[in-house]
């Protein structure tokens, strides 16, 4: 019996061997595929910079950044809550506007900071696709809110008499659900569409977090399909974002036109300058990155796109406000006194 199994052993291993000669020469591709077909566990994450030195550096800028997002953002949504004069719909709009930021803000860079601290950037399969999923949910929650202000400056500059009956509180609530719902259902067809494809070739990912163009270019599939729905599904609800706000912006340069009063004028386009600055930094960035197809994506440039439109951005929002809308101006410099007055006291 041994005797037998011996040269069948021999004659199997001969044979083997011979399959994978010819696998190789006929079909390196798939060859090579086939070997690698495992599944990825984790994601290596690109830094910033190549140079560990400047970590120190970006680390500080990064933390401070973080920290001044979450003071602004959190006294904007304070003040509206506080303030008498910031009760009416642009302001309740505002304060939402405020916590998708700290959202927004809080899904990128707190790993950001972590990573330069340990000097390892990894996240998890599950990780990277939590992170993707909130970072959408947060990203088109605020595409879709900056949307509905304008909608809301266009009521009332355009019909200010029939303002508080047209923006009633139970609109403003369906608004909201239908903006949180609207990100939601983005966001789980964007990650879903992302996550179906098989990553089997390389687990480094050439960016700073784990964003859409970055993982389709490691995946091992045709990727045709899933940016077909994703561009045309970001393309259809970026353009009727686009297409109300320039709608709204339209009839409201309009009426502003035709005040009489300069004061009117002024007071209308102080409302609406610090809106519109909003909108212009974030579909301009947004626009710029996710409007392009992927062939095109470069780790340089779009690095720093990205550190704008994720970090920068949620931090300029209120500021924006604070210092362009009179209205927030005026209640922020009430509020200070009021505040270290009872700190002295």
């Amino acid at each position: 019996m041994c005797k037998s199994v011996g040269p069948q052993l021999l004659m199997l291993l001969v044979r083997d061997c011979w399959e994978k000669d010819i696998e190789q020469k006929m079909f390196p591709g798939y060859s090579i595929k086939k070997r690698n077909q495992t599944s990825v566990t984790e994601f290596l994450l690109s830094g910033l910079v190549d140079n560990h030195n400047l970590n120190g550096i970006f680390f500080v800028f990064f933390l401070f950044i973080y920290l001044v997002t979450l003071i602004c953002n959190i006294s904007m949504i304070s003040l509206i809550c506080c303030s008498s004069t910031l009760r009416n719909p642009m302001y309740f709009f505002l304060g939402h506007l405020s916590f998708s930021d700290i959202c927004y803000s809080s899904v990128i860079t707190p790993k950001i900071i972590s990573n330069m601290v340990s000097r390892q950037m990894v996240i998890s399969f599950n990780g990277c696709a939590a992170q993707l999923f909130f970072f959408c949910l947060f990203g088109g929650t605020e595409c879709f809110l900056v949307t509905v202000m304008a909608y809301d400056r266009y009521v009332a500059i355009c019909n200010p008499l029939l303002y508080v009956m047209i923006m009633s509180r139970d609109l403003l609530l369906k608004l909201v659900g239908i903006v949180y719902s609207s990100g939601f259902l983005l966001s789980a067809i964007q990650t879903g569409c992302t996550f179906r494809l098989s990553f089997c070739n390389s687990n480094h990912v050439k960016h700073f977090f784990c964003d859409i163009p970055a993982l389709l270019k490691l995946s091992c599939t045709n990727t045709f399909i899933s940016e077909i729905i994703m561009f045309v599904l970001s393309g259809l609800l970026g353009t009727f974002s686009v297409f109300i706000i320039l709608i709204s912006y339209a009839n409201i340069i309009s009426s502003i036109l035709k005040m009489q009063s300069s004061e009117g004028r002024h007071k209308a386009f102080s409302t609406c300058s610090s809106h519109l600055a909003v909108v212009t930094l974030f579909f301009g960035t947004a626009l710029f990155v996710y409007s392009r197809p992927i062939s095109s994506y470069s780790i340089q440039k779009d690095n720093i796109l990205s550190v704008f439109y994720t970090v920068v951005i949620p931090m300029l929002n209120p500021i924006i406000y604070c210092l362009r809308n009179a209205q927030v101006k005026a209640a922020f410099m009430k509020t200070i006194p009021k505040t270290f007055g009872h700190g002295f006291n």
